[in-house]
């Protein structure tokens, strides 16, 4: 048993609307060539370009931050909340002294 060598052609190119019929290019849109030097054939591999990595990394960080903030804003609320009912009951003990 050999080693099967690949030689990557065009690394990850976004593919045009007209050519995402093709299985390798539905899943990401974007595709890369590998040649196989022992069947000289050439296939067409699903990839991830590194700009499509980059958008989606800063879309979660953004929405962590908004999930963050709104989070942050929540329990500001409820301890404002949570202090002025403490106040209301002490203030109506010292009212029943």
């Amino acid at each position: 048993m050999g080693f099967w060598h690949h030689l990557i052609g065009r690394v990850c190119v976004c593919v045009c609307v007209f050519q995402k019929s093709q299985l390798a290019c539905r899943l990401t849109g974007y595709v890369e060539r590998v040649n196989c030097s022992q069947s000289s054939r050439e296939e067409y591999k699903s990839c991830r370009s590194v700009l499509m990595e980059e958008h989606l990394f800063w879309k979660f960080e953004a929405a962590m931050l908004a999930l963050t903030t709104l989070f942050a804003v929540l329990v500001v609320i409820r301890q404002r909340r949570l202090d002025r009912l403490a106040s209301e009951k002490v203030r109506r003990q010292i009212e029943s002294i």
